[in-house]
């Protein structure tokens, strides 16, 4: 693992004072503190949910489109409408879809990261119009699958971040990114995939490939 993927996984920050509490997977809470278990007073296992010792696939690097269709994983675009910025952690948005891919999000952006549970949508939200392309799985996927899904992290965390799905999707596998074009507002980009296999690693990656660094609102 290279060294920015694992300051990343060691002492990446969640986003500050967006209502949330996301842990990242060394339990640290967003101001860096270790969260404690209320029962022992120990610090979360991170194997709970991503658990190290999987590997990552090797990939052959095909196109997206012809990976997506060889992992059964569906391709969809969305019109954004908003690139405006919330303040109250509970208001609701109605996103264009599920996992949202633009849109209304908190002015701080979730940081590059995988996490043992997801930051707030809105921040999300804002880490997508930064030009990163978030990767979700269901918590209750096998735990070779979820620990195949770190090690893939790990070996490429370039403006990524790795989170449980909580947004209701039925995908198993879903990633997300929101392009500038057309302006103002840009193009929100799904990737589902039904069911998790070996496969939606090749679709992941070149997902990734064609679309981080492209948010309207470029951060490196």
């Amino acid at each position: 693992m290279g060294i920015a993927a694992a300051f990343v996984l060691m002492i990446a920050l969640a986003l500050t004072g967006c209502g949330g509490e996301p842990k990242p997977v060394d339990g640290a809470d967003q101001r860096g503190r270790a969260e404690t278990d209320a029962t022992d007073g120990k610090p979360p296992k991170a194997d709970a949910v991503l658990p190290p010792g999987g590997e990552a696939p090797r990939l052959a690097g095909e196109g997206l489109e012809g990976a997506a269709r060889a992992a059964g994983c569906k391709l969809e675009s969305f019109k954004s409408t908003s690139r405006g910025h919330v303040s109250d952690p509970d208001q609701e948005i109605d996103y264009s879809s599920a996992p949202p891919t633009s849109g209304k999000h908190f002015a701080t952006a979730a940081e590059d990261a995988a996490y043992l549970t997801a930051p707030d949508e809105k921040a999300l939200v804002h880490s997508l119009e930064h030009g990163r392309a978030v990767i979700r799985f269901k918590a209750d996927l096998p735990r070779g699958a979820r620990a195949s899904l770190r090690a893939f992290f790990e070996e490429d965390s370039f403006q990524t971040l790795l989170t449980p799905d909580e947004t209701g999707s039925d995908y198993e596998v879903a990633a997300t990114a929101w392009n500038r074009d057309p302006s103002p507002n840009g193009t929100g980009r799904p990737l589902g995939c039904d069911a998790f296999t070996p496969k939606v690693f090749e679709a992941l990656q070149a997902f990734k490939k064609r679309h981080r660094s492209k948010g309207p609102e470029a951060i490196p």
